[in-house]
């Protein structure tokens, strides 16, 4: 039993270490990776309520799409609101 737990945890650590690469590696700029013009946000209900850290957004110019970090954190979100 105490090898299936110690496995176990490995993969968790693995998944935890490829996941956090993975977020770090998206781009937190708003301008496209391509051209460098203004990304437009696009909105999704789903992928809001399952990664909110991660926004979709596309080029109008080059037609770029994918996925960038929030630039901006949801403490000063919450400032600005108040």
């Amino acid at each position: 039993m105490l090898i299936v737990v110690v496995l176990f945890a490995t993969v968790l650590l693995r998944a935890a270490i490829v996941t956090t690469f993975v977020y770090l590696m998206l781009p937190a700029k708003r301008e496209c990776p391509r051209c460098g013009a203004p990304l437009a946000l696009i909105q999704h209900s789903l992928l809001r309520r399952l990664l909110p850290l991660v926004e979709h957004r596309w080029c109008l110019d080059c037609g770029w799409s994918g996925a960038v970090r929030q630039a901006q954190s949801r403490v000063i979100r919450r400032a600005a609101r108040s």
